[in-house]
C-alpha cells in the first residue's frame, strides 16, 4: 500500500509540533485535537493557541519554545513526557524564510535561516529521539517543500536549509527503521501561510533585476488558487501518519509534484547526457 485513502482507527496519539501557532502547524494542532489526539505545541509565542487551550483543556499544553535553542527544546520534550507519558509523532514543523540572490543575502540572515530550518531540526531530533527508541516506536514528519528538491533564482538559501533536511532525513530514515521508528519529509508547495508574508528579504542588487525581481514580481501576482490550504495540507499530513505504509517522501498539492517531477528529470538528463563521460573515468 502506498497512499492512504481514508484514515485508520487508531488509539488517540500524543503529537509534539514545533511551529505549531500558525499556517500549516496551527492547522495540524487544531485536526489532532479535533480528532481526539493530544498535542505538545512549541513556538515562541504561544498565546495564537490560548482558546483551543481552554477549549481542549489537558490535551493541548502549550510550551514556549524557540527551536534555536537546545536546552528549551529539551525541557518542552521533558514536559510533553511529563502530561502525556509519550510521543508518537513529532512534527519538525517550525520554519523561517529568506528571499534574494544567494550573492545579495547577508551572513546574517543566512544563519539565521539554518539555525531554525536545520539546526532547530537537529535540536528537535536530538530531544525526541531518546524516546521514540525507548518506545520503539514513533513518526517524525521532516518539514521540507517543493524547495526540497528544486530551486529557482531567489530562493537558494532557503532551498539550501530544505536540500540539507532532505539529506539527514534519508539517512535518518535508514537508521531509525529497524527500531520501529518512521521518517517522512513533507513537501507543500505554495501554500496559503503567513509565512510568504513573514519571509526575510537580502538587500537587492540590480545585476539580479531580471531574475530574482522578476521572480518576486511573479509569485506577488500569483492568484489565490494557485495556493493551497494549510488546513489540506494538514489533512494530507494526517492521512500519510494513519497509513500503515507512510512514503520517505510525500509530496502536497500538484504545484510542489510538478516542480520536483521536473527538477528530477532534469538530474537524469544530465546523468544521461554525460554517461560517457561519466563512464570514461572507469577506464
Amino acid at each position: 500500500m502506498t497512499e492512504a485513502s481514508t484514515h485508520q482507527a487508531t488509539r488517540p496519539r500524543t503529537w509534539l509540533i514545533t511551529g505549531a501557532t500558525s499556517g500549516i502547524g496551527r492547522e495540524l494542532t487544531l485536526q489532532a485535537l479535533e480528532n481526539g489526539d493530544s498535542v505538545a505545541a512549541l513556538a515562541r509565542d504561544t498565546s495564537p493557541l490560548d482558546e483551543p487551550a481552554r477549549a481542549h483543556g489537558e490535551r493541548l499544553l502549550l510550551i514556549p519554545a524557540d527551536v534555536r535553542d537546545e536546552r528549551a527544546v529539551q525541557d518542552a520534550v521533558r514536559g510533553a513526557l511529563a502530561a502525556f507519558g509519550r510521543i508518537d509523532v513529532v512534527a519538525n514543523n517550525a520554519g523561517y524564510g529568506l528571499f534574494g540572490a544567494v550573492e545579495e543575502a547577508t551572513d546574517t540572515q543566512v544563519r539565521a535561516v539554518f539555525d531554525t530550518n536545520v539546526f532547530g531540526v537537529l535540536n528537535v531530533l536530538r530531544a525526541t529521539l531518546p524516546v521514540l527508541r525507548a518506545q520503539r516506536s514513533g513518526h517524525i514528519l521532516q518539514g521540507s517543500s517543493v524547495y526540497g528538491q528544486s530551486a529557482h533564482p531567489g530562493v537558494g538559501l532557503l532551498a539550501a536549509t530544505k536540500y540539507a533536511v532532505e539529506g539527514l532525513s534519508d539517512a535518518l530514515a535508514a537508521e531509525v527503521a529497524p527500531l520501529g521508528i518512521r521518517v517522512t519529509v513533507i513537501q507543500p508547495g505554495m501554500t496559503a501561510t503567513p509565512f510568504l508574508a513573514n519571509l526575510d528579504v537580502a538587500p537587492g542588487l540590480a545585476d539580479y533585476d531580471r531574475t530574482v525581481r522578476e521572480v518576486q514580481k511573479g509569485i506577488g501576482e500569483l492568484p489565490a488558487s494557485a495556493f493551497s490550504t494549510a488546513a489540506r495540507i494538514a489533512e494530507g499530513i494526517r492521512a500519510v501518519v494513519d497509513s500503515p505504509n507512510p512514503p520517505l517522501r510525500l509530496a502536497l498539492g500538484t504545484s510542489s509534484a510538478t516542480g520536483i517531477r521536473t527538477a528530477l528529470a532534469a538530474r537524469i538528463a544530465d546523468l544521461d547526457g554525460w554517461r560517457r563521460l561519466t563512464d570514461a573515468v572507469d577506464a
